[in-house]
């Protein structure tokens, strides 16, 4: 699984050929959550909530960028870094 981003700890991954809805994976320490990226909603897992909220600010600024990189996922085509949450 590509990681994407980094910030704070957090790490970013996307799976290829992942199930819908669109999706990201954020890994801080131990923890593991899945957010959607149309609405930025936890999916599935557990993080801090100073994690979540840092989490959602990053997704909030490169829903974008997650997007097309969900669509490169879908070929599989290699995935962008995208810029760290600062």
């Amino acid at each position: 699984m590509p990681e994407i981003s980094r910030f704070y700890g957090i790490i970013i991954r996307m799976f290829f050929d992942d199930h819908s809805p669109p999706h990201f994976h954020a890994y801080y320490g131990k923890n593991e959550a899945k957010f959607s990226i149309e609405t930025l909603q936890l999916l599935e897992g557990h993080l801090p909530k100073n994690a979540i909220r840092l989490v959602k600010s990053w997704a909030t600024k490169h829903k974008v960028e997650l997007m097309k990189n969900w669509e490169r996922s879908r070929k599989p085509s290699p995935l962008d870094k995208i810029e760290p949450l600062q």
